[in-house]
């Protein structure tokens, strides 16, 4: 129960890696908002945790607003951001992705996290206290050929996890993320273009390990990071990859 009392927010959260997280988070004694562009997978993890749905667009400043605002109306105080959402374009050279996708990529994977930090910073520095998570991914640390500007995205989260975790320490707000390897999720299939065995095994070739992250890896890793016991560990991205990034 090592997030007994604690309150989080997690977007992306209605399926995948989010989904994991909240499970996990709620399973540590939590109190989790779901946050979801899919209401319908918002609701169904929301119940399953004994949390509360909320329907959200984390590239949309009102959209985000409203969560932010739900989830102090909920819990008086929010004591945990997890930054999950995200997507990718399908995998293609550089210069034939669309401007509408490289627009919603850099939306949804960086614009989000300064749109939850415009909320919620305020609320943790007069709090002195809170932790926000940024689900970045090994794409930006030892990125893929014909997945650029997603790579560049997360690379982007990286550098703003740094970032913010400097800035804030001094009001007592840590600031982590993690780097997931490609992981059994919907996400997958945009990643490898096709999902067919021969093209997972060629994926799998590259982790060490020999097996996809799954949302319990993320949850486990989440859960300690957004600790108390991690309370010494600020601006790190750990990567979550069985041996990709080595």
């Amino acid at each position: 129960m090592r997030l007994e009392g604690k309150t989080a927010i997690v977007t992306g959260a209605g399926s995948g890696f989010g989904a994991g997280i909240a499970r996990k988070f709620a399973a540590e004694g939590a109190r989790v908002m779901v946050a979801d562009i899919n209401m319908e997978g918002a609701e169904a993890v929301a119940t399953e945790v004994g949390g509360i749905a909320q329907k959200v667009d984390v590239a949309n400043g009102a959209s985000v607003a409203a969560m932010i605002n739900a989830a102090q109306e909920a819990f008086g105080q929010i004591d945990i951001l997890v930054n999950n959402a995200g997507i990718t374009h399908m995998p293609g050279p550089m210069e034939q992705v669309s401007e509408e996708d490289f627009d919603r990529v850099l939306a949804v994977n960086a614009k989000s996290v300064y749109l939850t930090a415009r909320e919620l910073v305020p609320l943790m520095k007069a709090a002195k206290a809170g932790v926000i998570l940024n689900v970045a991914s090994t794409a930006g640390v030892s990125p893929r050929p014909n997945l650029n500007w997603y790579n560049a995205s997360k690379g982007w989260m990286i550098t703003a996890t740094r970032t913010m975790a400097v800035e804030l320490a001094p009001f007592g707000i840590r600031v982590n993320a993690i780097n997931p390897v490609a992981g059994d999720t919907p996400l997958l299939k945009t990643f490898m273009g096709e999902d067919t065995p021969e093209i997972r095994a060629k994926f799998l070739s590259t982790i060490p390990l020999g097996r996809f992250s799954t949302p319990e890896d993320m949850g486990n890793a989440a859960a300690f990071l957004c600790s108390d016991e991690a309370s010494m560990i600020t601006g790190v991205a750990m990567e979550v990859d069985g041996g990709r990034c080595i």
